[in-house]
């Protein structure tokens, strides 16, 4: 091969690389702007949907502010996170938090309670148990002998004697995993809830 033609590819390949690095820097842009563009709209959306859940469960609210500067939960297999306190017209009435565990599987829920401790309502966000037992925990078809849907079954119960199925919840007939792992989240979030309330005199 000639001088003339080493040169020339090697010309060739810088140019190819200076190409490449272009499209790049091209694409790196184009993904920076529609990220700046979209984002704002994605946590609009999230938003929305977590409002919509925290008002499914505690519906006198008018208003959930978001706090960090609560207790997490001792036990490592549950997790309590999103702590919302539940006003209207300006004071707390009270607060939701979503609790995440073990189930038979894997079960996420939003719980709320009054500043007395009185339970508003509690929902599922993600239940992934056994088709046909366990899943009746989120079944809204499912009516239980006392004539309420599972997780109905807990609005109005009073956290402050806990949850221990069977005694002062019924559980499912044959998802029996299920309705105690349930009881094991409701615990803690409600135990979360109420030592907030305790700590920043909301009783």
């Amino acid at each position: 091969m000639s001088s003339e033609n080493k040169d020339n590819s090697l010309l060739e390949m810088i140019k190819l690389g200076l190409i490449l690095v272009c499209y790049a820097v091209a694409s790196c842009t184009v993904l920076a702007i529609v990220n700046n563009l979209t984002s704002p709209k994605i946590i609009q959306n999230q938003l929305v949907k977590a409002n919509l859940a925290m008002k499914a469960v505690f519906a006198e609210a008018d208003e959930f502010e978001k706090k960090d500067d609560f207790s997490r939960s001792e036990d490592k297999t549950i997790t309590v996170s999103d702590f919302y306190l539940a006003k209207k017209d300006g004071s707390v009435v009270g607060g939701v938090v979503q609790v995440s565990g073990p189930t038979y599987e894997k079960g996420k829920i939003i719980i709320s309670l009054d500043t007395n401790g009185v339970v508003k309502g509690m929902q599922f966000l993600e239940l992934s148990d056994s088709p046909g037992f366990g899943l009746k925990a989120n079944d809204s078809t499912y009516i239980m002998k006392n004539g309420k849907t599972f997780y109905g079954q807990f609005a109005g119960k009073d956290a402050n004697n806990g949850f221990v199925a069977n005694e002062n919840y019924d559980a499912i007939s044959g998802a029996t995993i299920t309705s105690v792992a349930v009881g094991k989240l409701l615990n803690e979030g409600t135990k979360t809830l109420l030592m907030y309330f305790k700590e920043h005199d909301y009783e």
